[in-house]
């Protein structure tokens, strides 16, 4: 095992997810390889999540190994890119109840991989690596169903779960705390050019299935209720719902996404 007692005792969360893998392959011997692979043979979490980038996204036409490097180079370059993934990874353990151990949203959840796919081609991007960057987005959406357009600003602290079919556009903006669920998009509402994608603030959940299109403005802690087409800005601390949306209450506390509350009212699930 190559994990040093001086980076435990500098890296908590990358301790505990180690003391939660070797738990694991005593629990389940048959992912031993798998868990050591992945978790144990790593000294640091940034070296876990480059693996874990490359041999998920690696192909015939781009190798483990360039993805690795590139990955690499991401991580020592740019100290954002790891604590957002810290960040990104309390938010899945603290919002999903599907989550019982730190490491599984590395191993396991599609939507915490491709968010830190997202990461490091939003940095191949801030590169002008444009092309490396559009590959990326390729292999994002090729193996986990998640196309996000790599010069889409996206905060930390995120959750995407469950994470199919999400689409995010090219001038989209993510701000800190958000949650999302399967088949969000954040899109455009045609070939116009510019800035064309939503804004959305800090803490914001956004249910299972919603269209939120245009260069619009949702604000701070609002929810967008399952299956909304939202067409026009949200003020903050709202909910809505609809085909267009209209707002149809408060957000019903101050931190919605965290709450991950998805009831309007007394009137049933978003």
């Amino acid at each position: 095992m190559a994990t040093s007692h001086g980076a435990a005792e500098v890296d908590p969360l990358w301790t505990r997810i180690q003391r939660e893998a070797r738990v694991a392959v005593r629990e389940e011997p048959l992912l031993g390889a798998l868990i050591h692979a992945g978790l144990l043979h790593h000294a640091t979490f940034e070296a876990a999540l480059a693996y874990r980038f490359s041999l998920k996204l690696a192909s015939r036409e781009m190798s483990e190994q360039i993805l690795r490097e590139i990955a690499d180079a991401a991580y020592a370059s740019s100290a954002e890119l790891a604590a957002a993934a810290r960040a990104d990874i309390e938010a899945v353990f603290d919002r999903d109840p599907a989550t019982h151990r730190m490491m599984q949203p590395i191993l396991f959840f599609k939507g915490y991989q491709a968010l830190q796919a997202y990461r490091i081609g939003h940095w191949l991007w801030q590169e002008g690596r444009h092309d490396m960057a559009y590959f990326v987005q390729m292999r994002c959406s090729e193996a986990f169903g998640v196309d996000i357009h790599p010069a889409a600003r996206i905060g930390t602290g995120v959750m995407i779960d469950h994470a199919h079919s999400i689409v995010i556009g090219e001038t989209a903006v993510v701000g800190n705390d958000v949650s999302m669920l399967h088949s969000v998009t954040l899109g455009g509402t045609g070939k116009e050019d510019g800035d064309r994608h939503p804004k959305i603030g800090n803490g914001v959940l956004i249910g299972a299935g919603a269209k939120v299109l245009g260069n619009i403005r949702v604000g701070a802690h609002s929810r967008i209720a399952a299956g909304s087409v939202v067409l026009s800005d949200v003020p903050p601390g709202k909910t809505v719902a609809g085909v267009p949306a209209r707002i149809v209450g408060d957000a019903g506390c101050s931190d919605p996404s965290g709450s991950m509350n998805q009831l309007l009212g007394h009137e049933g699930l978003f």
